[in-house]
């Protein structure tokens, strides 16, 4: 049965990879990433899976014969905390081991890579559902210019060859909440109902470079002057656009070339917004780029957008949430809740493939993508024990 110290201890084993402070610094295909997924591999064949790496270095665990996929993903943020996405694949696999020891039902596991997104978005899990191309995906580039192609040669031959989606029934993701509603209610379990759409965008303003201390501020082209024309007006501009619930962020910014007597010639930045709804993001990508090529007019700057990636909003299959609502009210009766992600998730692309669910535990503080991210052990058990139930391990 369901093991919750040995299912603590591997969590805290997988942590060990890429430990920093309180965190990990685990990125995709860094040396640490490599080294969790070798562990990992390991910890699977132990538990009487088949472990297999497809191209991406997707790393799945396969159960024999047709059976219900659970996981999430183990890479991390450039400074990330120890249980986003660690959380739902040692909790896939300690269910998974605890089915195999008690003869079903069969279980088979994933850990996704990229899931954070050095390369995209939700990048392993896009190849995988067709989404993406690996052929267009390998021409991908991280924010140090190296290619996909470049970073997934690491995985030499590890790789056995593809998993085809045939082989699973359905797929149940765990996550940590990363935001602060079930910490701020006290609640324990929060049971996805759906997961928020995204699109995200590099883009690229060129002016000219000069002298700082001789260029009149009139006959300036300052790359930086325009980004920060287009941050403020943005704001302003999607105000009668979006609701509540909807997001957008500049959150990665490459100035050029950087140097305090310098006019800045040129950044370069990424942009990112989220909506449940996919007009509504259709009409704020219509703002986005409307703002940006009149600021580009107003300040005599070049703008370059690269290829728009993103996700349309996914509904959460109806029959595996309510298996995870009946344990959850068995594990944390009237501790638990309906809610929606805001967050992106690889459920969204597998989604396409098969019929997909969630649930969240809390984040203390509602804290994540942060070397002080946390969860109470009560809640990652309770966490772990309606997973088994909805997988039907555990009655």
């Amino acid at each position: 049965m369901i093991d919750p110290s040995r299912f603590l201890s591997d969590l805290h084993n997988l942590r060990r990879f890429g430990a920093h402070d309180d965190g990990v610094i685990r990125t995709a295909y860094s040396r640490p990433d490599i080294s969790a997924r070798d562990w990992l591999a390991g910890q699977m064949a132990s538990a009487g899976l088949n472990p297999q790496f497809d191209a991406m270095g997707n790393l799945f665990g396969l159960a024999d014969g047709p059976s219900l996929l659970l996981g999430s993903h183990t890479d991390s943020q450039p400074t990330g905390g120890w249980l986003d996405g660690a959380l739902g694949v040692i909790a896939a696999l300690e269910v998974a081991r605890a089915a195999q020891e008690v003869g079903g039902p069969k279980i088979s596991v994933v850990s996704f890579q990229d899931e954070e997104g050095r390369f995209g978005v939700t990048t392993g899990s896009a190849v995988w559902s067709g989404l993406l191309p690996l052929t267009e995906a390998d021409t991908l580039v991280d924010h140090e210019g190296v290619t996909l192609a470049q970073a997934r040669a690491v995985l030499g031959d590890r790789v056995s060859g593809d998993v085809g989606p045939d082989l699973f029934t359905g797929f149940i993701e765990l996550h940590i909440e990363q935001g602060p509603t079930l910490d701020n209610n006290d609640e324990q379990i929060g049971v996805v109902t759906d997961i928020v759409g995204i699109r995200d965008r590099v883009v690229t303003l060129t002016g000219q470079q000069n002298h700082a201390g001789t260029t009149p501020m009139a006959l300036r082209r300052d790359a930086f002057q325009g980004l920060s024309a287009f941050n403020t007006r943005l704001n302003e501009r999607l105000r009668n656009v979006v609701v509540p619930q909807s997001v957008w962020t500049i959150g990665h910014v490459d100035l050029t070339p950087n140097a305090s007597s310098i006019v800045p010639g040129q950044v370069r930045f990424s942009i990112q917004w989220r909506d449940g709804d996919a007009e509504r993001l259709r009409r704020m990508q219509e703002v986005i780029e409307a703002t940006l090529n009149e600021v580009a007019t107003e300040t005599g700057l070049e703008v370059a957008m690269a290829p728009l990636l993103g996700l349309e909003p996914v509904e959460m299959d109806h029959a595996l949430r309510a298996r995870l609502e009946a344990g959850a009210e068995t594990i944390a009766p009237g501790r638990w809740r309906r809610m929606p992600s805001g967050a992106l998730h690889d459920a969204t692309n597998v989604a396409r493939l098969m019929p997909v669910a969630m649930l969240f535990v809390p984040s203390i503080g509602g804290v994540s993508h942060a070397f002080s991210e946390n969860t109470n052990e009560v809640d990652l058990v309770a966490g772990l024990h309606v997973l088994a139930h909805a997988a039907g391990v555990e009655q």
